[in-house]
């Protein structure tokens, strides 16, 4: 995959960032992130170091702030700034046009495990319909035994369960980070493909 960012573009984004006002090392990597939708996070070992070059060339300064180290931009780095304001444009585009490539192959991922999802769910469902013909679960007239209620509620406890463990799962996420659209993207299929194979499952 080529890379998300041609050589200094990172820098200088860098540098945008910090125009907004100071930050730590972590805020600037969650900011790429975001900008990014998710699809792309830079590591500790790609952001720190440009960070050092920066401060080097006196572009940014740093401040103790308790167990962190904020960055904030200096006259220099502004200067500097304002000179390749159209570089900058240039890398806004750049970026776009990777989110959109790193998108793609995130659907494609995504198509493509689906695609192995969907055997595995037909290949369960036609198990279980398999065992449930042998085990005579329906009786002669498609009446439903005295279990079959009894059945119904344990059906139903699953899927309520299966709700409340993904929905609390959910939560605990988004505390720390947002849903990104591929991982929505992601939970629609999945539980689509569920729904069908359920469906598929209860025919007689």
């Amino acid at each position: 995959m080529p890379p998300v960012f041609a050589h200094g573009a990172l820098r200088l984004y860098l540098l945008a960032l910090l125009e907004s006002g100071p930050k730590h090392g972590y805020e600037l990597i969650k900011a790429l992130k975001d900008r990014f939708g998710g699809t792309y996070s830079p590591s500790a070992g790609t952001i720190y170091p440009r960070l050092g070059k920066l401060e080097e060339e006196g572009l940014v300064a740093t401040e103790s702030a308790g167990r962190r180290t904020n960055y904030h931009i200096t006259a220099a780095g502004l200067a500097e700034l304002n000179r390749r304001r159209d570089e900058l444009a240039g890398v806004e585009n750049d970026i776009s046009a990777s989110v959109r490539r790193l998108a793609d192959g995130l659907r494609e991922d995504i198509r493509s495990n689906m695609r192995g999802l969907r055997a595995d769910l037909a290949a369960t469902a036609e198990a279980a319909r398999t065992a449930a013909h042998a085990a005579d679960f329906r009786v002669p007239g498609g009446r439903v035994p005295p279990e079959g209620s009894r059945s119904l509620k344990e059906a139903e406890l699953m899927l309520q369960e299966f709700r409340d463990d993904l929905r609390t799962e959910l939560r605990l996420h988004a505390r720390s980070q947002p849903l990104g659209p591929v991982t929505l993207e992601t939970m629609r299929t999945v539980l689509e493909q569920a729904r069908i194979a359920v469906r598929n499952s209860l025919k007689p």
